[in-house]
């Protein structure tokens, strides 16, 4: 990593990096080794104060410009992301863990996605005119104010962008604040921003843990938060902006049903699987961790599947040749571990995997298990780790009913060729991201979030537009006003 990659301290605040070594200290631990390789520090009260008092004062300076103008800056930044996605990326693996193989290609490069998207649409947020015989009205699409983004850890650089791209374009400002797990990529992106054209004060980036996202939170200088997490801690945030009735957006985590067909090609469902289960080493809200597979494919598929997860090359996640790394934490691999050991005690059967890997680092084995019933708790609660629960099924009625038996809402998948099915099946699913023939595909173009438990709102496509601005109607009458009296 160049050492220009590398941020130069714990908060980036009106425009620049900003220290407080007042603040508990934060350590930033490397997931493929288990070393510290950076100390940072939480904010402060005075850091709190001194990032909205920046995002106050700036927002109106930066709402006031064109919304060509903004975009103008969102895209440059983009630009500039995908010039550095290399150093962006390692920077990414050494806050996460995850492969350089797979930071390379999807984690700078779908935030400069967003940026570059929301730049694209902001020359054309506007109103409307409406005529009402000789009066008429007309509204204006105004920003919220200063909004608030609560990262998780699982994607740094991405969230960042996913809630900073809409939130910008439409004339907000914003102080982010990541996860203390992986703090480091989202001071590179505010970092980027401003080396871009952005106004000192319109993107600010805070360190804390939980108790400094409440003091965020319960700030009335803030608009809007918005959150990617868990859903207990997705009940508290909402709760407390509700109580200000302040505007959210709350993606949170799922359990979520993936159904494969006896009809379905067997090696793309594997696939999805795959994508669905293992990918950031399972470390992803949607993922289709209820892998519901009828009947007649069942053997078949457990077959190809542990043949395929054979293949995964577990490693250095810094070698590209490397396709599965550690989990982001210590902390998070003993959660799935206990997991597992529930899988095992409520009569799950292992397929393959299962263990910690003797090695430095967090590392744990992709695990499979089989002939899983609802009730168990691998199959109720989200693990967020590498590991799938296959169901059996019989009927098309019979998977809907139990793919949709879970207070979670947020992905759903099917696999199959018969099209008139996928869309039957798919159109009862109670989820809010769902996917035909795929999993986990999150173009920016296309909206994302969840349903019941999942959350509030959606992230990405034009949709998020509404999330970030409120309309303001004004009626012009052009003749005389007829009163009482």
């Amino acid at each position: 990593m160049s050492y220009d990659t590398q941020p130069k301290a714990s908060h980036f605040i009106d425009g620049t990096y900003v220290e407080d070594t007042g603040g508990p200290t934060i350590p930033v631990i490397y997931p493929a080794t288990g070393a510290q390789i950076a100390e940072l520090h939480a904010a402060t009260p005075a850091i709190i104060d001194r990032a909205l008092s920046a995002a106050h004062h700036a927002q109106k300076q930066w709402a006031a410009l064109s919304g060509t103008e903004r975009g103008r800056i969102l895209r440059r930044a983009a630009d500039m992301m995908r010039e550095r996605n290399r150093d962006l990326s390692v920077l990414e693996t050494y806050d996460t863990g995850k492969p350089l193989q797979e930071t390379l290609v999807a984690d700078a490069t779908s935030g400069a996605d967003a940026l570059e998207y929301f730049g694209g649409l902001a020359g054309s947020l506007t109103g409307e005119h409406i005529q009402l015989g000789e009066d008429w009205v007309y509204t204006r699409r105004e920003p919220l104010g200063v909004c608030l983004g609560i990262g998780a850890w699982n994607y740094p650089t991405q969230i960042a962008c996913w809630k900073g791209a809409p939130a910008l374009a439409c004339g907000n400002s914003m102080v982010f604040k990541p996860s203390e797990t992986t703090p480091l990529s989202a001071l590179k992106v505010a970092e980027i921003l401003v080396e871009a054209g952005l106004p000192a004060g319109v993107f600010n980036v805070v360190q804390g843990f939980g108790d400094v996202g409440s003091s965020l939170v319960s700030d009335r200088r803030v608009a809007k938060v918005s959150l990617t997490g868990s859903v207990p801690t997705g009940k508290k945030v909402y709760a407390a902006a509700a109580a200000q009735m302040k505007h959210v957006t709350m993606e949170l985590g799922g359990k979520s049903p993936m159904v494969i067909f006896d009809d379905a090609d067997l090696d793309n469902a594997v696939g999805g699987a795959i994508m669905g289960n293992f990918y950031s080493s399972g470390q992803v809200c949607s993922n289709g961790t209820r892998v519901f597979v009828q009947k007649g494919l069942k053997a078949a598929f457990l077959e190809r599947l542990t043949e395929r997860l054979s293949n995964a090359v577990i490693g250095d996640p810094m070698n590209e040749q490397t396709s599965f790394g550690p989990m982001v934490s210590e902390k998070q691999m003993k959660i799935v571990l206990d997991y597992i050991e529930k899988g095992e005690k409520e009569g799950a059967r292992l397929v393959t995997g299962g263990k910690r890997l003797d090695r430095d680092g967090f590392y744990l084995q992709p695990t499979v298990f089989a002939d899983v019933t609802d009730d168990m708790t691998i199959a109720r609660e989200e693990i967020f780790g590498p590991v799938m629960a296959v169901l059996e099924f019989e009927t098309e009625e019979e998977a809907i009913r139990r793919g949709n038996d879970t207070e979670f809402g947020l992905s759903a998948g099917v696999f199959t060729r018969d099209l008139s099915r996928a869309h039957r099946v798919i159109g009862q699913l109670e989820a809010g991201s769902c996917y035909i023939n795929s999993y986990n595909d999150a173009p920016v173009e296309a909206p994302f979030g969840g349903t019941k438990m999942s959350g509030v709102g959606r992230e990405n496509s034009r949709e998020a537009i509404n999330h970030y601005s409120e309309l303001k109607s004004v009626y012009v009458r052009m003749g005389d006003i007829e009163a009482p009296y």
